[in-house]
């Protein structure tokens, strides 16, 4: 829409001022500007163009649906909520292991020792 505001305001600007010269000028000159004034005409009816095709044809841009009150509605929940409390680590250690908390062996690694209970076949 803008540029159609814009479009047809140029032409009309460049009708008016061939216009203009044209009562200024006379000889063979006159000639030239009556060209503008016809270039004129035509750039204004291109924004007018611009303009109605911004007015009639084009959808309207989707809105972002509004969802302050679903917001609001969450904060008000998270306000009232209270983070589970942290156990003490004797009490982690005494309802139940951990990784942290398993028995430690030598050798307990994943990885260590583990070609020992591969068959050989070769």
């Amino acid at each position: 829409m803008r540029a159609g505001v814009i479009v047809s305001s140029v032409g009309l600007g460049a009708t008016i001022l061939m216009l203009l010269m044209t009562t200024v000028v006379r000889g063979p000159d006159v000639e030239g500007f009556v060209g503008g004034v016809g270039l004129g005409v035509v750039t204004f009816f291109i924004g007018l163009g611009l303009l109605l095709n911004a007015l009639l044809f084009t959808r309207p841009r989707k809105g972002i649906e509004d969802h302050s009150s679903d917001a609001r509605a969450q904060n008000l929940l998270d306000a009232g909520y209270a983070p589970p409390q942290l156990r003490s680590s004797h009490e982690a250690q005494v309802r139940s292991p951990t990784t942290s908390n398993l028995a430690q062996t030598s050798g307990s690694s994943v990885t260590e020792q583990t070609t020992q209970h591969l068959k050989s076949n070769r």
